[in-house]
């Protein structure tokens, strides 16, 4: 008899149905020579540090670090009925084979493994690798299945990923918290997390520490014959000036002059479709238009597979199809016609003698596991859940979209001197739109400003100034991370990469993988490192506070960090020793220990609870930089936290007596939490606007903490 072993029951009814008639018994679903049971995801994981000796129950730095020779899996006891029904059919007499039908990917070959290894079971296995699961795809599977002893490599990098993240945040957690956390308050530590909080708290000082800086330009509209158009002043390439007066000398020179045209170019350029959908993709489309956090993405995009069937397998790092699809595309191309507002382009393409097949989509050296995320064949029927419908139309567009040919412009360059001071112009006319008519309102949903239409021009002729223009301008400090931006700075471990195809060969040496960097995030803000304000994640005053100790460790490195997830991807194509790998990550984490042993520092406070224990859900205005229950910093009178109050960032000691207070409002001006944490950290912030005199004149000065840590102002110019 075969066993079959899903990941999930709903999986598993569906391969029932495939297979043919069958009977319910418990824990399993049994035809006529064989049975499928399921997992219900983990029923086994990895054991605690204190399966490994009694020493390991209390938290203690002295019995750091714990590297297990054998790691120990055991059961999960909220599945331990299933295990024992999967563990009885395994070692049935009856059964003389075992298809792994969980999911096609890492997790699922590790859920098989664990539960392989703790049956006892030695009997000869199969793997079922789907990218859907239609019937159609079920049965082709079925049909094509694998031998269980190619799927080694991907076995041994699931462990290695699992056991790595065991070792390396077990033991800095511990380490971290015994030496650095007061009691109660857990520092958790971790191979991924860490350096994705890193980039964080990078960004969140480049905001802080940012200086901005006044700047001008000056505009000239130009007229002729009823016709007009707008220029910026420029000279080497540099279209701002630092001071007003420079900027209104140039205004006043230009002004009622006559320009002359010195360049006029036109160049036709093309922009190419985007690229299918990954996950990392598809959340991060997800998140800039429909502000879907990473998380809620996946769990709409996992309903759409598992239960809808309308999409393929969700988890994947590929942006490509493969060649033995190309025959079947049409069918996909109808299923996705099925939603009316796309009806009419996928027509389009079904009017074509043949799809326009380039490299850009079908790529087999590009595809790995899975394929990117496309349509299946079948189409949707009744109404979808908003989420779940929101995220298929993104699939479902985009993948017709690759067919449309690339967007055509005509862009046009025009310099314009005027007495000796030179003015840009640049123009484009659409002459083709290609793949941007499926997105009128923008890829992003936000509709991107266009160049405008320039009149026709020519070299050598005189237009009259009509009008000119100084605009003042300040230089604006790099935006905080959204969940869009910090997916795409964890897949290239926060080194700018614009140019898609670049990205996805770099997709092996990112922070995490597609399917595990949702989870990342949601860790992070879990365990009180970040918040979400808006779109935006910003890190607390405890996550903070962990970098910062964690100075310039390899643990806080999302180079060192990438590298390891480019050794786990050469395992999984066989190419990484296995055992070196696991001696590397003990030896950090060894080192780690080491690390901690000889550092110094404060302790780091637990988040302030409030109202009756919960935390606050609002968070503060402007630039606020965490909720309101999160400390900002350290009390400089007492050490103890400081909070944020209705009126105050004040002492979370002030019952005992502390005085300590930053006044939210001082002399006119509002302070925001993230100058209130700049003034507790640097003892000083930079220079502010918007202080008013009695007289309510306006003046800028900087905050800072005189010799008895009071609050006090320090003038800049009146």
């Amino acid at each position: 008899m075969r066993l079959v072993v899903a990941e999930k029951p709903s999986v598993a009814r569906d391969i029932a149905n495939v297979l043919g008639r069958h009977r319910k018994e418990k824990g399993a679903l049994v035809g006529d020579g064989w049975t499928v049971t399921w997992a219900v995801g983990h029923l086994a994981e990895l054991a605690p540090p204190d399966a490994y000796g009694e020493e390991y129950k209390r938290w203690r730095l002295e019995s750091l670090p714990v590297l297990p020779e054998r790691f120990k899996v055991k059961v999960n006891a909220k599945t331990r009925d299933q295990f024992a029904v999967v563990k009885g059919l395994m070692r049935s007499a009856g059964v003389t084979e075992v298809v792994n039908a969980c999911d096609a990917g890492r997790e699922g070959e590790l859920i098989f493994s664990y539960l392989y290894e703790l049956s006892g079971c030695k009997k000869p296995v199969r793997r079922l690798w789907i990218s859907s699961l239609t019937s159609d795809a079920i049965r082709q599977g079925f049909a094509s299945l694998r031998d269980g002893r190619t799927m080694k490599p991907l076995e041994n990098a699931a462990r290695s990923r699992g056991e790595a993240d065991w070792i390396v945040g077990m033991n800095a957690t511990r380490a971290y918290s015994t030496k650095f956390g007061r009691p109660g308050n857990v520092l958790s530590v971790g191979r991924v997390q860490t350096p994705t909080l890193k980039l964080l708290v990078d960004r969140e000082r480049e905001i802080e520490d940012f200086k901005p800086e006044k700047f001008w330009t000056v505009y000239a509209r130009f007229a002729r014959e009823g016709a007009s158009y707008d220029g910026v002043w420029f000279k080497e390439k540099q279209n701002r000036l630092g001071e007003r007066e420079a900027a209104e000398a140039v205004a006043e020179k230009v002004r009622g002059g006559t320009g002359t045209i010195r360049k006029a170019e036109k160049k036709t350029a093309s922009e190419k479709p985007p690229l299918l959908h990954d996950l990392t993709e598809l959340q991060r489309n997800a998140n800039a238009r429909y502000g879907f956090t990473a998380e809620r993405t996946l769990r709409a995009a996992q309903a759409l597979y598992e239960e809808r069937k309308l999409i393929t397998y969700p988890r994947t790092s590929s942006r490509y199809l493969t060649q033995d699809m190309v025959a079947g595309l049409g069918k996909r191309v109808e299923a996705a016609g099925a939603l009316p507002d796309l009806a009419r382009f996928a027509q389009g393409l079904l009017d074509l003698p043949k799809l326009p097949v380039s490299k850009r989509i079908v790529d087999d050296a590009k595809v790995t596991d899975h394929h990117a995320i496309v349509p299946t064949n079948k189409k949707a029927s009744g109404e979808l859940p908003p989420d779940e419908a929101k995220v298929y139309d993104l699939v479902a567009r985009r993948f017709l979209a690759v067919f449309f040919p690339a967007a055509r412009f005509e862009n046009t360059t025009v310099v314009t001197e005027v007495r000796g001071e030179t003015f840009l112009s640049r123009g484009r006319v659409v002459l083709e739109a290609g793949w941007r008519t499926l997105y009128p309102d923008g890829v992003s949903g936000r509709k991107e400003k266009e160049p405008p239409v320039l009149p026709p021009v020519e070299r050598g002729q005189e237009w009259d100034v009509a009008k000119v223009a100084v605009k003042e301008g300040e230089t604006k400090p790099p935006p905080r991370y959204s969940e869009a931006s910090l997916l795409g700075a964890m897949e290239t471990a926060g080194r700018l990469v614009e140019d898609e195809e670049l990205r996805q060969a770099m997709k092996d040496s990112g922070l995490g993988t597609p399917a595990t960097r949702a989870a990342t995030i949601e860790r992070l803000l879990k365990v009180g490192y970040l918040v979400r304000q808006g779109k935006v994640l910003v890190p607390t005053e405890k996550g903070r506070a962990l970098i910062r100790l964690l100075g310039d460790s390899p643990l806080a490195s999302p180079e060192l960090t990438a590298s390891w997830e480019e050794r786990l991807a050469r395992m999984e194509r066989g190419a990484e020793p296995r055992p070196k790998f696991m001696a590397d990550i003990k030896g950090l984490a060894a080192s780690l220990v080491e690390e901690v042993r000889g550092k110094e520092g404060e302790k780091v406070a637990a988040p302030a609870k409030r109202n009756g224990g919960k935390r606050a859900a609002s968070s503060n205005g402007s630039n606020g930089s965490a909720a309101s229950d999160e400390p900002l910093g350290t009390c400089p009178k007492c050490g103890s936290p400081v909070v944020e109050s209705k009126k105050a960032y004040g002492c979370s000691a002030w019952k005992t007596g502390c005085p300590f207070a930053i006044w939210k409002t001082i002399s006119g001006k509002r302070v925001s939490a993230a100058q209130a944490r700049q003034l507790l950290e640097k003892g000083r912030t930079g220079e502010l606007k918007g202080f008013k005199s009695k007289a309510g004149r306006p003046y800028s000065a900087a905050l800072v903490l005189d010799a008895e840590q009071k609050v006090r102002l320090e003038f800049g110019e009146r």
